[in-house]
């Protein structure tokens, strides 16, 4: 007879649950061998929801944390708080978390607390750099520490966390789980009209997502800047569209800056599906965003990535993403390249993507079943290099 495993799949924000849905729909096709107990913070709120809504996913839990203008320390302390109780309620035989957010980082403590096996989906991504992006890497860091089995997306990314003392045997390379969200929802038809995006009138439309804590005040000022000056150079052919982040920090400086300009329009923060379909209709993204650097090869979408490092330098090797900063002349001259020479677009456009080929969940399961002794042999690695995978 098998016992079933109790997996506890803990998250907050929305790009967790994007990250996270396709693992849990794959964790829901194995009811013999595995019951999933899904517990949300709340962390986001209204962009969490959606996400939910598009999979199907129901939480079993919701600690419903979010509260106004909340601090770091206030999203770690009412997570542990919030999950004490369901942890010795639902004693799980591990807990699975993902990427960097505080609710991870938060999870990942609440486990080695109760001395209960941890699971990274998306671990070993570095900049080296404490600070940037903030608090990111190190809430990363802390969960490698934590771990009992790392889900790398990348080569790269298992070669850091053997650098780090992790053993080969705790590490599977897997490809990362947004690749297998995208094809999801990339391939459903949908009319960006009927969601007020539409009527683009042939001109080139540049996506742009700003919201990093450490670009608030003069960089977050500085990277608005150059978008305007491309919003005025480019006035009768291009067209921006910049989703505002509910931060007031964000909001009010892009207000300020990009509020009366023709040719960008500034929308509430978008759902995945639209958002998913927008990047799809774009020329071009300008982005601060982590997942993004990763969907927008899958695309064939150039990024010009307004960041000073990236924990995510597969892209920037592949030559699907160009590194930026947050200098207003190196943001310009990037963009105006790609905008004005087709041949240096087409390259970046183009470039393989170093990220995943879609069946990034089916080996994390994979790896849970060989972990639990249901299966004897590991996953077959991800390997970038023998599909490249793209959704057009």
């Amino acid at each position: 007879m098998i016992i079933r495993k109790r997996i506890m799949f803990v998250f907050g924000t929305r790009p967790e649950a994007i990250k996270l849905a396709p693992v849990i729909k794959e964790a829901e096709k194995h009811p013999d061998v595995f019951d999933p107990i899904i517990v949300v913070t709340g962390q986001h709120r209204e962009m969490l929801d959606q996400v939910l809504k598009i999979f199907g996913i129901k939480p079993d839990y919701d600690l419903k944390i979010m509260e106004e203008d909340q601090s770091i320390s206030n999203i770690v302390i009412r997570s542990l708080q919030g999950l004490e109780d369901i942890v010795l309620r639902e004693k799980p035989d591990m807990i699975i978390v993902q990427g960097d957010t505080s609710t991870a980082f938060s999870a990942s403590l609440s486990a080695y607390y109760h001395k209960i096996p941890l699971a990274h989906v998306e671990a070993g991504l570095r900049t080296w750099n404490k600070h940037k992006p903030f608090p990111e890497e190190m809430n990363r860091k802390l969960t490698t520490a934590l771990a009992d089995l790392h889900f790398a997306p990348t080569s790269t990314s298992a070669a850091n966390l053997r650098s780090e003392g992790v053993p080969a045997s705790a590490i599977y390379l897997t490809g990362n789980t947004v690749i297998d969200a995208l094809f999801a929802v990339a391939k459903k038809d949908f009319d960006l009209k009927k969601a007020g995006l539409g009527g683009f009138d042939d001109k080139k439309v540049i996506l742009v997502t700003v919201h990093r804590r450490e670009s608030f005040g003069a960089p977050l000022r500085a990277i608005l800047s150059a978008i305007k000056e491309i919003a005025v150079k480019f006035q009768d052919s291009v067209r921006i569209i910049l989703p505002v982040h509910k931060n007031p920090m964000v909001r009010e400086a892009v207000e300020e800056v990009l509020g009366d300009l023709p040719n960008i329009d500034l929308t509430e923060p978008l759902e995945y599906e639209p958002f998913v379909h927008l990047m799809k209709a774009s020329y071009l993204i300008l982005t601060d965003s982590g997942g993004i650097q990763e969907e927008a090869p899958s695309l064939k979408k150039p990024v010009l990535l307004l960041r000073d490092v990236t924990e995510r330098p597969e892209g920037v090797s592949s030559g699907a993403v160009r590194v930026v900063g947050v200098d207003p002349r190196s943001i310009v001259e990037g963009a105006c390249r790609l905008i004005e020479d087709t041949a240096e677009y087409d390259k970046m456009a183009q470039a393989r993507n170093p990220y995943g080929d879609g069946r990034a969940s089916e080996r994390i399961i994979g790896a849970l079943l060989h972990h639990f002794g249901f299966i004897d042999r590991r996953p077959e690695e991800f390997r970038a290099e023998r599909k490249e995978a793209s959704v057009k």
